[in-house]
């Protein structure tokens, strides 16, 4: 009798890091000093407290078909596949990101925008067209790098543009080697740096990762960016799409198979990375309603860290201040 042992191992991981729960006040992750604190963070993080991942029905159909599984964690998920897996190159799998706890709208950047879901009737070829606005798409063949630690870290999120007339408050751009990020709307934004050198900092989830969208020859009404929902028959309620592809060409760091197309022997972690909001702390008189005080500049909202002996905000709504349809300032009204 023959007997065949064929072991399992990680095609990839993907990690889901939001720096609202890792942050220490104004300093980031990543810069954090004492390597117990980090580590002691992320053995307490769990991303399924606010976010819930799942690979789409044909994702699913090919993971089976290679006889692999998908399996949800405390830092994102992860795929395994027998060792001998064979991947064909142009493998493209997805996975669908939404929100379950409505408290993430409130300390993510970038979440302001509206998620607008357009229906349009498309005449030549009889059938409906489903866009959803604002959705980032995610992507092993269009993230960057970063070498932090010692080590080169994948992201699935685009490098950060320059400014652009149409960014929103919050967006995320470069200026020279700085990492800005929008504190008002265009035009004539004010701004806030994030880091003195972009490269010193992860890639976060920005305005670049919502891809513009090419409706066909003829339709009105499509949104300029988003993605469509019917092509591969994605929830209404999406908030990201992750699609990983078995190889990028230029840049094999980010495939998950090696030259052979099996599983590569040191699988690959990618990483998504949501930035924390920040925001102008009012403290405001309970009894009276009247303004106390005000800090000077934004500050960023964190679950570790800020506020010294004065109370933070809490996850609780945070306020745009408009005039003349413009966003100038997002407020926490702290009451004492």
């Amino acid at each position: 009798m023959e007997r065949r042992i064929n072991g399992y191992q990680r095609l990839f991981e993907v990690r889901l890091l939001h720096h609202y729960w890792l942050d220490e006040g104004e300093t980031i992750f990543d810069l954090i000093a004492a390597s117990e604190t980090k580590e002691r963070r992320l053995l307490n993080y769990d991303m399924r407290n606010f976010l819930a991942v799942a690979p789409t029905a044909s994702t699913a159909a090919t993971i089976a078909g290679f006889g692999g599984v998908f399996k949800d964690m405390g830092l994102g998920f992860v795929v395994g596949v027998p060792a001998d897996a064979a991947i064909p190159a142009d493998t493209a799998l997805d996975y669908v990101v939404t929100v379950t706890d409505s408290a993430f709208f409130n300390y993510t950047t970038l979440t302001l925008s509206p998620n607008k879901i357009t229906d349009i009737f498309y005449q030549p070829e009889k059938r409906v067209y489903r866009y959803k606005d604002n959705v980032p798409l995610l992507s092993n063949l269009t993230g960057g790098a970063r070498t932090l630690d010692g080590g080169k870290v994948l992201y699935l999120s685009q490098d950060y543009p320059s400014l652009a007339a149409t960014d929103p408050i919050e967006s995320l751009i470069v200026s020279g080697p700085s990492l800005l990020q929008l504190t008002s709307d265009q035009p004539g934004a004010t701004t806030r740096q994030l880091a003195a050198d972009a490269t010193t900092v992860p890639v976060f989830v920005n305005q670049s990762d919502v891809p513009a969208i090419a409706p066909p020859p003829g339709m009105t009404g499509a949104p300029a960016r988003g993605i469509r929902l019917d092509e591969e028959d994605l929830p209404d309620d999406i908030f990201a799409l992750i699609r990983l592809t078995a190889e990028r060409p230029t840049d094999k760091d980010f495939s998950y198979i090696d030259n052979a197309g099996h599983p590569k022997a040191v699988h690959p972690v990618y990483q998504v990375r949501f930035k924390n909001r920040c925001t102008t702390w009012r403290y405001i008189h309970k009894a009276t309603g009247l303004l106390d005080s005000q800090i000077p500049a934004p500050l960023p909202l964190t679950f570790f860290g800020n506020g010294g002996t004065r109370p933070k905000p809490s996850q609780g709504c945070v306020k745009p201040q408009i005039a003349a349809n413009k966003i100038m300032d997002l407020v926490s009204e702290i009451f004492i």
